[in-house]
């Protein structure tokens, strides 16, 4: 029966799932809830550190004190190692300042897109409204652009919300998410799926992106003092970026502002006042064209196990506003303090266990990108590294406290989850789902059928603060990170000392183990 078993699933299931000892679940749970260093590593990874755009200067800072960090710890081989090329280059934010000056004085809250330029110094003009969405609208603003400010429409508006700012999943709502929703698919008519999605024909397409090219064109020649684009509310800023690549002509000055502030402009100016700014944005650009991940680890000691790596992770980088606590200071935070735990209660573990601290996710998943290609999997080819990736474990959804894992329809990981759990439950966590959860450095792994999972958090105020100024210390809660921290730790050594792997999820490119 288990020869069969093992024909089936691939070698990976051919041992029994087992948990590590109640002792070992006692050494750790001391260690993690009792002797906690998070409120440390939350105060070192976001006011210290401070924001940490990807190829910034900043960033690089932030990394060689990681590296430091992890020393200190007593991880083995603490390091930052190139992972991808990234053309757009390095860029840091010396100053931002932007004001009204007509028809008063008003202090803004403003943040500088990334990758934008600077003003020449303290600039002042009139602002206008523009609002271009036909070749016929952005004639009428040929010839009037130079030396004004523009007012973008916003693209958001703002609607009373009587929903709770933070909230945990009930017993209900994580019951259902066990539930396997493959079953719902087989009853959504293909009708309802082609209704759900608006969408436009090729001619539309290419009517929009003519009208975006000469928009382009007109403000590249005829230079407005600065851009200015309405989103957020409540003050808070949202960060985001320019398209820009080394080499390229520096960008207009361009800077986000909260709705409110902006509104009130449009709203001045719509009904014939006339409004006029004072901004001042220094920009520095650097030909820093690398994302860099941050890697130490545990070292395996089983001769035939050791060189099989046990990976847990989050994205050391962040938008540039904030100082990047819920996203993803938390992710961070959390699988520091979780090898800090292992290597305190000393565990020889029989495979290595890796901390990876990504670079360059909000642009596109670069270091965990990176890191496929170096080590496992590259141009439809397995590298040497792949039969060796026993499992990953993300943490990219804030500072929630985690109630179970995402299985990502590898319905083979089951047994392993269900064993190992079991010393984790008390803490709360008791859900597994085979549901799939993306837009994180997990999935760069999961695409080729490696085992590699996002935990089910709870949401708290999540998606009001990630990506804005708000995104600070005060984001985290550090008794939610300290049992995350522990359940880490706890599933990492399981892993790292299972007899069995868990299989790979057949891919189209991808086998199962043998």
């Amino acid at each position: 029966m288990v020869s069969l078993l093992a024909v089936v699933m691939g070698g990976g299931a051919a041992f029994a799932q087992v948990s590590e000892s109640p002792e070992l679940a006692t050494l750790i749970k001391n260690e993690g809830l009792n002797n906690s260093k998070i409120e440390e590593l939350s105060q070192f990874i976001t006011d210290y550190l401070g924001s940490r755009l990807t190829a910034s200067q900043q960033k690089r800072r932030a990394e060689n004190l990681v590296v430091g960090k992890l020393g200190e710890l007593g991880l083995s081989n603490p390091r930052a190692e190139f992972a991808y090329e990234f053309p757009r280059g390095g860029w840091d934010v010396v100053k931002t300042y932007a004001a009204m000056t007509s028809p008063y004085y008003c202090a803004f809250t403003v943040n500088p897109k990334a990758w934008s330029g600077s003003t020449k110094g303290l600039v002042k003009g009139e602002c206008i409204v523009f609002d271009v969405n036909t070749k016929e609208d952005l004639e009428k603003y040929r010839g009037n652009i130079a030396g004004k400010i523009l007012l973008m429409p916003a693209t958001q508006t703002y609607t009373v919300s009587f929903e709770p700012l933070a909230s945990r999943y009930t017993e209900e709502e994580l019951e259902e998410l066990t539930r396997d929703n493959r079953i719902s698919r087989l009853y959504t008519s293909s009708s309802a799926n082609r209704n759900a999605y608006t969408t436009i024909s090729a001619a539309e397409r290419e009517a929009r992106q003519e009208l975006q090219r000469l928009t382009n064109e007109l403000l590249a020649k005829e230079r407005p003092l600065c851009i200015v684009n309405g989103r957020g509310t409540f003050n808070v800023v949202s960060g985001t970026g320019v398209s820009y690549k080394v080499g390229d002509p520096e960008p207009t000055p361009e800077v986000m502002m909260p709705i409110e502030d902006h509104g009130r402009m449009v709203r001045l100016i719509q009904s014939g006042h006339k409004v006029e700014m004072e901004v001042e944005l220094i920009n520095k650009f650097t030909n820093d064209q690398e994302v860099h991940n941050v890697y130490a680890e545990i070292p395996g000691t089983d001769p035939k196990l050791k060189d099989e790596i046990v990976l847990i992770g989050a994205h050391l980088d962040s938008w540039h506003g904030g100082t990047g606590a819920a996203d993803n200071g938390s992710g961070v935070i959390t699988m520091i303090e979780a090898m800090r735990i292992l290597k305190a209660v000393g565990v020889k573990p029989k495979r290595t266990i890796r901390i990876a601290l990504w670079g360059g996710e909000e642009q596109g998943l670069y270091g965990s990108r990176g890191y496929l290609e170096r080590y496992l999997y590259k141009d439809q080819q397995k590298l040497p590294g792949f039969d060796k990736f026993a499992l990953y474990l993300n943490m990219d959804n804030g500072s929630g406290r985690f109630r179970g894992i995402y299985l990502e329809g590898n319905d083979a990981a089951f047994p392993f989850f269900e064993a190992w759990m079991k010393y984790i439950e008390p803490l709360g966590f008791n859900y597994l789902t085979p549901r799939t959860t993306g837009s994180t450095d997990h999935v760069s792994f999961n695409r080729v059928g490696l085992p590699a999972y996002q935990f089910i958090q709870d949401d708290l105020e999540y998606f009001r603060t990630y990506h804005t100024i708000m995104d600070t210390y005060e984001r985290l809660l550090p008794g939610d990170l300290t049992l995350d921290a522990t359940m880490v730790a706890w599933l990492a050594i399981c892993a790292a000392n299972d007899p069995g792997r868990i299989p790979l999820k057949p891919t189209a490119t991808t086998a199962p183990r043998n």
